[in-house]
């Protein structure tokens, strides 16, 4: 009962603050909850996070559903589909601390190679490409914002914000069904998930300040160290679940 309740407090926290961020930069809720919530009980991941992760991009699309990139958005889902069941077996035949240096070690290698570079063309391929990475590293630790945003860095504010969040919704219902399949769906993860729902809820409402900031043309730095700092939380959490 102790480890729930700490679960709850410790972890409600860090979905509190990664709803924040989430809710000005777009994605980011996984830099914190993601490595707390997996330190805290990892077996309870990523299933917990994935039920937050379904539910928080319902409120960003009540505000601004209306500057969604659909065409971009169909080539991102197209690609998430195979990328997920790879991510689904990943889930049952590799190690949290395997899949999580992996996943922090590429997303480190993108951003380091995206800001030095002027733009990422944004196009079929590319947001392809970006969704089938999302596919594989969202279901399997439950991280999948920074490879769609890195090739949406460069789009305004509201679309980088509208676009991740359909794209999350569809992306966490579907790694929720495949984790279920393969049966790395506990009724106890889907249960804590739900509890998370209500400091999510708080976080977002809390983060239209940081919203109107970011949308003064700061954007682009936001998404890249939110992307930076994500890979960084993730691989430090990958080492200290190996070396407990």
């Amino acid at each position: 009962m102790a480890d729930a309740a700490l679960v709850l407090i410790i972890g409600g926290l860090a979905v509190f603050v990664g709803a924040i961020i989430q809710g000005g930069v777009g994605f980011g809720l996984g830099l914190v909850a993601v490595p707390v919530l997996t330190m805290l009980s990892p077996d309870l991941m990523p299933g917990a996070v994935q039920v937050v992760n379904v539910t928080l991009p319902l409120f960003t699309l009540a505000v601004e559903w209306r500057t969604v990139d659909w065409r971009g958005l169909g080539f991102a889902v197209l690609g998430r589909l195979p990328g997920s069941v790879i991510g689904a077996v990943i889930v049952v035949y590799v190690s949290i601390y395997i899949r999580g240096v992996f996943v922090a070690l590429m997303v480190l290698i993108a951003v380091a190679l995206t800001a030095r570079a002027l733009s990422v063309p944004r196009n079929g391929l590319t947001v392809a490409s970006a969704g089938f990475v999302s596919g594989i590293t969202g279901t399997a630790t439950g991280i999948g914002g920074p490879p769609m945003a890195l090739v949406y860095q460069h789009a305004k504010g509201s679309q980088i914000r509208a676009t991740l969040a359909m794209f999350f919704f569809l992306s966490a219902a579907q790694s929720l069904v495949i984790l279920a399949v393969v049966d790395e769906l506990p009724a106890r993860a889907l249960l804590t998930g739900a509890v998370l729902v209500v400091p999510m809820v708080l976080g977002f409402l809390v983060s239209g300040p940081l919203r109107r900031y970011l949308d003064g043309g700061k954007v682009r730095v936001a998404v890249l160290v939110v992307a930076a700092a994500s890979a960084v939380a993730l691989l430090v959490q990958s080492l200290m679940v190996n070396a407990g």
